[in-house]
């Protein structure tokens, strides 16, 4: 199942991505303070048949087979990201935008707890955005072995091996300006970073970085899609290769004819607007 979010609904569709979406909630508190939605702030869990999304006022909205279930976090700043970093017992990492803090929520209960160590990240007096606000964690991305990435408008990449405790930047040799970070669950030593200068790739767990410029007609990248099980990068994807190995990246105005779906329904899911 894959799960769709509007600036007041979210919608269904089936894993052919064929069938038509059917909405599964509507209401106006999944808007987002001055009428946008807060970018990401949705996640599926493993199976497919659950979506944990959050609302205007800082709840999580879980909807499963089982119903609907509210959890409320105590956050009051907008929450732009979620990372299910557990399935049982549920636990989550929430990025906040306007200040860039991280969260973590065990259970079902809550509050969310607020990461110290994050806080107090040397780092962090350097974190800025282009239009003089404050910062903001924008996604997550996690391994199988419990390494989790966070990526922060504009300040880089941060990283924590014990999924989600402490927290350390990545080595700075990427564009700070990261818009997505994101793993794969074949090889948990390779990241990949879409940004404001084009893609750039980890074999060692962000220790170091390569950019990756070739194949993308533009540089300015807005997100990223990885293959589950394929992670060797090569090049874009293009009509003349016949074997496709690399994440996909996708920048703004991407939209030519040797663009096949799979981008086409990344670009769809991680653009909300």
């Amino acid at each position: 199942m894959m799960f769709i979010a509007t600036y007041n609904a979210i919608y269904a569709v089936g894993d052919d991505g064929n069938s038509e979406p059917t909405a599964v909630y509507e209401g106006t508190d999944h808007q987002g303070r001055g009428g946008r939605h807060p970018d990401g702030a949705m996640v599926s869990l493993s199976s497919g048949q659950a979506v944990v999304s959050a609302l205007l006022d800082g709840t999580l909205l879980v909807l499963s087979e089982d119903g609907e279930k509210r959890i409320p976090t105590g956050i009051e700043d907008p929450i732009a990201s979620l990372l299910v970093v557990r399935e049982n017992p549920l636990t989550l990492l929430i990025g906040t935008d306007e200040g860039a803090y991280v969260y973590r929520l065990v259970g079902e209960e809550g509050p969310a707890e607020r990461v110290v160590a994050f806080d107090e990240l040397e780092c962090r007096k350097d974190w800025y955005t282009p239009w003089g606000g404050p910062p903001a964690v924008r996604t997550f991305a996690k391994t199988q072995d419990g390494f989790c990435y966070a990526d922060v408008h504009v300040g880089s990449i941060m990283r924590s091996p014990d999924e989600g405790i402490s927290w350390e930047p990545v080595t700075p040799d990427l564009n700070k300006d990261v818009h997505q970070v994101a793993t794969c669950p074949a090889d948990d030593h390779q990241v990949y970073a879409n940004t404001a200068n084009g893609v750039y790739i980890s074999t060692d767990r962000g220790n170091s970085w390569e950019h990756r410029l070739q194949g993308l007609p533009r540089r300015y990248g807005t997100a990223i899609a990885v293959h589950p099980s394929r992670p060797r990068p090569i090049d874009r994807h293009s009509p003349k290769r016949t074997e496709r190995r690399w994440c996909l990246a996708l920048s703004f105005g991407e939209w030519r004819r040797d663009v096949d779906s799979t981008q086409r329904s990344a670009h769809r899911i991680h653009r909300s607007d």
